[in-house]
C-alpha cells in the first residue's frame, strides 16, 4: 500500500533542496570578494611552462624542500674552527617541553662550573628548577589576578592574565630569580619525569586549575573578602599546585650527598650539600646584579631602557628589563665575553631560515621570491611591528669566527635538542645573526660604561601583549 503523505512529504522536501530554490546571489558587501573580481583574478593567473612545472613539483613537495638556495647549498661552511670558542662538555635535550631558557641558563652555568672546577661532564638538574618556577608561576597568577579583581573581566590586563596563566616558556631574569632563591642540584638529585620530558598534559592540568582559581578569587573579592582572606585562600591554591608538580614532577630535594671527581675521573670527596650550598661553592654568580639584558629591536629608539610589565617568573621577581642597542653594539660584547671563555645566554627567532640537515642558520638559506614568484621581504622592525618575527628560543652562545679585519663572519650555539648535527650545536652566519637576534645577556664585566650609562634611566614599561613579551620555549 502506497503511503500518499509519505511521497507527499518527500516530493515538498526534493522542491526545497532543488537548484531552483537556492537562494539568488548577492552582491558583494564593500571590500568583499565580488564574482567580477574573482573572475578577474582568475583570467590573471595565466601561470608560464617554468611555473607549470613549479606547480607539479609544489603539488606533491614542501616549499620548504623546493626553496632551498643551491648557491647556498654550494657555499663551505666550516663548523669546527672559531677564533674563539668556549670549552663545553656534552649535549643536553629538552624533549617535548618549553624549557629552552631553562637549559640555556644552567647551559651557562655548567660550563663555567666545568672549567672553574676541573669537573667531568656536569648536567645540572632542569627539573629541579622547572618545579619551582611553575609554583612560583601559580603565585604570580592568583596574585595578579587579586590585585586586578575590581577590574572588568574584559579589561586587557585580566583579559591577558587568564589566557596565559602560565607555561612552561619563559626569559632570563625568571632564571635568576629561581637560582639565587632555590640553588641549583646535579640532574641526579632529581632526575627528569615523563611530565618534565613533555610538559603540554601538565601545562594544560595546571592551565584549567589556575583558571578555575582566578575566577573564584574574582568572586571572593566582588563579595567583600578582605587583602588577608584573599591571601589565606591563595596560600590554600597554592597547596594544590604543589601537589600536583609533586606528583608528576618529583618532590625537590632539600639536601642530597654528591661525590666531586676531577675531570680525568679521580674521586676528591663526597659531601651533603643543600641546593644553595651546591650553587655558592660550584658558581657562586650574581646572577640578579652582575648581568646585564640586551636587545636589538630596531622598531624602537636605541640607548634606551625599556621594561616589559609580567615578563617575570615571580610576583616577588624582577621584569625582563633590556637596553636596546644596536647590533654592532652588541656583537662587542659578545666578542669580549667568547674571548674570555665565558658563554651567554642567548635568544633569537630560531625558525627562520635554518636549515636543520645542515645546522645552519643563515638568510640565504631560501630563495622563497623565486619559487613562489612574490616579494616576501620584510626588514626586522617591520616583522617586529607586525608580530611575524620576536624571540622564539633560548640557546647558549659559546663561539665566533672573525675574518683578516676583525670582524664577526659565523657564530656558534650550543643548543638544547640533544646531539645530532654538528654534535648538538648551530652555527649561525654573521648576517643572520643582525636579522633574527634578539637577547643576550652578558656579564657586567664585559659592558662599556656608556652602556652601564643606560641603565640608570627610567626604563619605559611596554605591556606584556607587546611584540617583546616572547617567552623561549
Amino acid at each position: 500500500m502506497i503511503n500518499k503523505p509519505f511521497i507527499i512529504a518527500a516530493i515538498a522536501a526534493m522542491a526545497v533542496l532543488s537548484p531552483a530554490n537556492c537562494p539568488a546571489a548577492q552582491p558583494a558587501a564593500k571590500g568583499g570578494l565580488s564574482p567580477e573580481l574573482l573572475e578577474q583574478l582568475r583570467a590573471n593567473y595565466t601561470p608560464s611552462v617554468p611555473e607549470k612545472a613549479l606547480r607539479n613539483a609544489l603539488a606533491t613537495n614542501t616549499i620548504d624542500a623546493l626553496a632551498g638556495n643551491a648557491d647556498a647549498l654550494s657555499r663551505p661552511v666550516d663548523y669546527k674552527h672559531f677564533t674563539h670558542r668556549v670549552p663545553s662538555k656534552g649535549i643536553t635535550n629538552q624533549r617535548s617541553s618549553g624549557r629552552c631558557w631553562l637549559f640555556t641558563g644552567l647551559n651557562v652555568l655548567r660550563s663555567q662550573m666545568m672549567n672553574q672546577h676541573n669537573l667531568p661532564m656536569l648536567e645540572l638538574s632542569q627539573n629541579y628548577n622547572f618545579f619551582y618556577d611553575q609554583l612560583e608561576k601559580a603565585n604570580l597568577f592568583r596574585q595578579s589576578v587579586a590585585e586586578t579583581a575590581a577590574d572588568p573581566m574584559d579589561s586587557r590586563r585580566v583579559e591577558w592574565l587568564f589566557k596565559n596563566p602560565l607555561s612552561d616558556g619563559g626569559q632570563f631574569t625568571g632564571l635568576s630569580d629561581n637560582i639565587m632563591k632555590y640553588g641549583v642540584v646535579p640532574a641526579e638529585a632529581m632526575p627528569e619525569t615523563a611530565s618534565s620530558n613533555a610538559t603540554s598534559g601538565l601545562n594544560r592540568a595546571l592551565s584549567t586549575l589556575l583558571r578555575r582559581d582566578g575566577l573564584a578569587l574574582r568572586q571572593m573579592k566582588a563579595k567583600g573578602a578582605t587583602d588577608a582572606q584573599m591571601q589565606t585562600e591563595i596560600n590554600r591554591m597554592l597547596g594544590d599546585v604543589y601537589h600536583v608538580l609533586a606528583q608528576t614532577l618529583g618532590q625537590p630535594p632539600v639536601e642530597f650527598t654528591w661525590t666531586r671527581r676531577t675531570a680525568a675521573g679521580t674521586e676528591v670527596d663526597t659531601r651533603t650539600y643543600t641546593p644553595q650550598e651546591f650553587y655558592c661553592e660550584y658558581a657562586g654568580n650574581n646572577l640578579k646584579d652582575n648581568y646585564v639584558m640586551l636587545m636589538n629591536d630596531p622598531s624602537r629608539p636605541y640607548w634606551k631602557l625599556y621594561e616589559i610589565d609580567l615578563d617575570r617568573h615571580t610576583f616577588d621577581g624582577k621584569n625582563w628589563t633590556y637596553v636596546n642597542l644596536p647590533v654592532d653594539e652588541i656583537k662587542k660584547m659578545a666578542i669580549a665575553s667568547l674571548a674570555d671563555s665565558t658563554a651567554m645566554y642567548f635568544s633569537c627567532d630560531v625558525g627562520k631560515d635554518f636549515n636543520r640537515k645542515r645546522g645552519l642558520l643563515d638568510p640565504d638559506n631560501y630563495d622563497y621570491g623565486s619559487l613562489l614568484g612574490v616579494d616576501m621581504k620584510m626588514d626586522k622592525a617591520d616583522r617586529i611591528r607586525s608580530f611575524a618575527s620576536a624571540s622564539s628560543h633560548a640557546m647558549t652562545l659559546v663561539a665566533v669566527n672573525l675574518d683578516k679585519n676583525g670582524k664577526p663572519d659565523r657564530w656558534m650555539v650550543e643548543n638544547s635538542w640533544g646531539p645530532g648535527v654538528n654534535d648538538g650545536h648551530l652555527v649561525m652566519t654573521d648576517p643572520w645573526f643582525d636579522e633574527y637576534m634578539f637577547r643576550l645577556v652578558v656579564d657586567r664585566k664585559y659592558v662599556p660604561a656608556k652602556v652601564l650609562k643606560v641603565l640608570e634611566q627610567q626604563p619605559t614599561v611596554l605591556p606584556a601583549w607587546d611584540p617583546m613579551f616572547a617567552p623561549e620555549n
